[in-house]
């Protein structure tokens, strides 16, 4: 049996809120962070994943970013990096301070734009293992996958959310994710349905966030800080993604000293649902049950293995 608490903790001057997973046992157990993509929160299927980790013996901390879902901060559907990185900085210390986790086996698992947000972290910080799936690595190649037509629908909207913000009005705001050639950041033929497709009908969730993000992007490549990630990386790479296309992301991928690679021939929102989401979620499961499992020692790190 496996208890969900809802839990809170500080980051800057607001609060995210997250559900915090116990499985039944005792000892301090690894503790996997979690958190969703562009625009997401936790209860698009984030859930789904922290079921199957707690049911092998993990404790999982889901957040919600600031500006999103249940968690607290000022205007909503602001989409900052620089903020999410530092929500993502304070979930690991808050995760190492329960006292039912291990404090040295912490995991950061990121989706879509968080899977580029697990990778800056870890660059960073002495995580034990990171599982980054559909992952954003590469502003450039991003924006260069979408259309002309929206990529100028969206600047424009972004500069003047830029300007409205300095005057003091409130955000102009642009789709996350819609049809083909319309004004919203996911615009590929299988983003609005893939995107909505995954939010269920009671979450606090609102498919537009501020558009002064888009001016942001292009400068954000945490695929650049791979090498830098010393704990073992799993990339599960959708290899027909519209999104965070595959081609950079393994390139990024291949740097990582310790990066294993599973390819899979599905879209970037096919992995949260059906054969899919199984076929990931086995990988994954496989991943932690190698490098972070569950029958160490407290505080102690499994020894080096062989994918």
């Amino acid at each position: 049996m496996t208890d969900r608490l809802n839990v809170t903790f500080p980051s800057g001057p607001d609060e995210c809120h997250a559900w915090l997973y116990l499985p039944e046992g005792g000892g301090r157990r690894p503790v996997v962070v979690m958190a969703h993509g562009l625009g997401g929160v936790r209860e698009m299927r984030l859930d789904a994943y922290a079921e199957r980790f707690a049911a092998a013996g993990y404790a999982c901390l889901v957040f919600d970013y600031r500006h999103f879902g249940a968690s607290g901060g000022q205007p909503r559907q602001l989409l900052s990096i620089r903020r999410q990185l530092q929500d993502w900085r304070a979930a690991v210390a808050y995760a190492r301070s329960r006292p039912e986790t291990d404090p040295r086996r912490v995991v950061l698992w990121g989706t879509s734009f968080g899977g580029g947000h697990v990778l800056a972290t870890a660059a960073q910080d002495s995580a034990a293992a990171v599982i980054a799936q559909g992952l954003f690595t590469d502003g450039v190649a991003s924006a260069l996958a979408m259309r002309p037509d929206t990529s100028v629908k969206v600047m424009a909207r972004a500069v003047r959310d830029v300007v409205g913000a300095r005057l003091g009005r409130p955000p102009v705001m642009v789709a996350t994710a819609g049809p083909p050639g319309s004004a919203a950041l996911m615009t590929a033929a299988d983003a609005e349905p893939g995107y909505l497709a995954l939010v269920p009908n009671d979450a606090l969730f609102s498919n537009q966030v501020a558009a002064r993000f888009a001016l942001d992007i292009l400068r954000y490549r945490p695929g650049r800080r791979t090498a830098k990630i010393a704990c073992p990386v799993l990339f599960c790479v959708c290899e027909h993604d519209s999104v965070a296309p595959a081609r950079p992301t393994l390139r990024h991928a291949r740097r990582a000293p310790r990066g294993e690679i599973r390819l899979y021939p599905d879209g970037h929102f096919d992995i949260y649902l059906g054969e899919p989401f199984e076929r990931v979620v086995t990988d994954q499961l496989a991943f932690l049950a190698r490098h972070v499992p569950i029958g160490s020692a407290p505080g102690e790190a499994p020894g080096p293995t062989t994918p």
